[in-house]
């Protein structure tokens, strides 16, 4: 993606602030845990926290986490969902925290949009000696044949390149961390995936796809459209025809740990 491509679609998800706090789902559990089960310590940066979806599960754990989020809405959101949870406005590549003062990073659906060239030594700023930096990605289990099924009519917009198992494994798969702007002090970056899933109806489902980036900036002629196809797909297939289903979704670690020097 062009970075002023880039730009436009990480900011888009201010305006729907709301939408994204109804309608995404948080993270699993056991991927947490995972991304979290190396970090030398309970302080955990959310980065990049949006209105909150990995931060809740975060602060219902025994992690003392903190939350950095660089869009108004997005964080307003968070503040009004997790009023107990420290939340500050700031960005990946500017980092409102001192050096060495948390054990772990984590990025929900967000480590794509950093910049790593800026935002990768202040990551490393942060992190204590030893620390975990992980991103975390909610993927559709395209293996499920109406999932596939869904992806073939959404479109590029609406399920994106790390929005399947398939596309998600093909995108991190060459995605070495210590390249993409972290110090040569980082280890090799480990991959894991966790099933997961989230209650939806049709209409739900449609909400919670107007909601990815592409969707946001299409012009409202072709984002109709697009969710209109959706809308008909979903009626037609008897797996979410009849109401509340589950959508199968796994979520995606990729963790890396700063050595020890």
């Amino acid at each position: 993606m062009e970075p002023d491509v880039q730009r436009t679609h990480a900011s888009s998800f201010g305006a729907a602030a709301q939408a994204y706090a109804a309608h995404r789902p948080d993270y699993a559990p056991a991927a947490v845990r995972w991304a979290l089960e190396r970090a030398p310590g309970p302080r955990v940066l959310d980065l990049g926290a949006g209105t909150g979806k990995l931060t809740g599960t975060l602060a219902s754990s025994a992690a003392d986490v903190v939350a950095v989020e660089p869009d108004p809405a997005m964080l307003a959101e968070l503040r009004r969902a997790l009023p107990s949870v420290r939340a500050l406005p700031g960005s990946a590549e500017s980092i409102p925290l001192p050096d060495a003062s948390v054990d772990a990073v984590l990025a929900g659906n967000a480590l794509h949009w950093f910049d790593m060239g800026v935002a990768g030594p202040e990551i490393a700023r942060v992190l204590a000696p030893g620390g975990i930096l992980a991103g975390l990605w909610n993927v559709m289990d395209d293996r499920v044949d109406w999932v596939a099924g869904l992806e073939k009519v959404s479109g590029a917009a609406a399920i994106g390149s790390r929005d399947t198992r398939t596309s998600w494994r093909a995108a991190t798969a060459t995605l070495h961390l210590p390249a993409t702007g972290l110090p040569a002090r980082f280890g090799a970056p480990e991959q894991a995936e966790f099933p997961h899933g989230q209650r939806r109806t049709a209409d739900a489902l449609v909400a919670t796809l107007g909601t990815r980036a592409g969707m946001l900036v299409m012009p409202e002629p072709e984002r109709a459209a697009a969710l209109g196809r959706i809308r008909a797909f979903l009626a037609s297939t008897p797996e979410t025809s009849g109401g509340e289903f589950v959508l199968p979704l796994l979520t995606g670690v990729l963790r890396v740990r700063q050595l020890r020097t």
